[in-house]
């Protein structure tokens, strides 16, 4: 049975806070084993105002520590201005659009969370997602990915809830995305005004919970997909079609109970 304590419910934000993820980080993960060679990759530094791109490393409930930069223009990498303990540990090059931060010969005290960031004006900085590297001797498992209804239409005052929940994957870190098909027509982005998504999490498990603010007669059926280190993984029904695989009431009872808590809050 999922237990998702109600401490869990949040949208979940790194550790950037407000700043805008607009550097393109599209690995959400690495995972090595010692001695191994790992390379994070940063795309979209067109937009960068100045000449550098700067690398940081972000350990859990640490700051983060900038660990490099490396000019655009003619690849030249300094780090010795900020005088990282393990500077001599990485390096970094040049690629189309972007850069990469290296790391030769992988260690255990390199398990971080490694961002690029650069100056999208001359005074603030737009970072990457980041991307977190697991230095473990375990093979990358995707998840197994679930689609429920959530909540009872009436629970929630005419919207519908979809739960998509994924699980028993390695590393543990998931993106959930969503879209929709009307009929048989092509899938598509669900748009931001007719959609929420919360997530959930628990260890080993992770979970997302879309609010739809539609018609109770809508035609759109809805696909969820998650993305993790060992590839794309979309739900294998479409909620809406007959042999949904119906959630089990515990869970229905543990979702509802987080959905009432959250409207109380926002009521606050």
């Amino acid at each position: 049975m999922l237990f998702l304590p109600a401490a869990a419910l949040c949208c979940l934000c790194s550790a950037l806070g407000s700043m805008a993820a607009e550097l393109i980080q599209e690995d959400l993960t690495l995972t090595r084993r010692v001695g191994g060679k790992v390379s994070f990759s940063c795309g979209g530094t067109d937009q960068c105002y100045n000449d550098y791109i700067f690398w940081y490393q972000k350990r859990d409930n640490e700051a983060f520590t900038r660990i490099l930069d490396i000019r655009r223009s003619n690849g030249v990498i300094d780090k010795e201005s900020y005088n990282h303990p393990q500077k001599d540990d990485f390096s970094a090059v040049n690629k189309q659009n972007g850069c990469e931060l290296e790391i030769q010969n992988v260690r255990l005290s390199h398990s971080a969370s490694y961002y690029c960031s650069c100056y999208k004006r001359y005074y603030y900085l737009i970072f990457g997602s980041g991307t977190k590297l697991y230095v473990k001797d375990e093979q990358v498992v995707k998840p197994v990915v679930s689609v429920y209804p959530a909540a009872s239409r009436a629970h929630l005052e005419g919207r519908s809830s979809l739960l998509c929940l994924a699980s028993a994957m390695f590393p543990p870190l998931v993106q959930f995305s969503w879209k929709r098909r009307k009929d048989n027509g092509p899938l598509e982005e669900v748009p931001s005004a007719e959609g929420e998504q919360l997530e959930l999490r628990e260890s080993g498990r992770t979970a997302a919970i879309l609010l739809i603010h539609q018609r109770e007669n809508s035609r759109y059926k809805y696909r969820c997909s998650v993305h993790h280190e060992g590839g794309t993984v979309e739900a294998p029904t479409e909620p809406g079609n007959e042999g949904s695989v119906m959630c089990s009431a515990g869970i229905q009872l543990h979702v509802e109970t987080l959905l009432s808590e959250r409207e109380r809050g926002a009521e606050h």
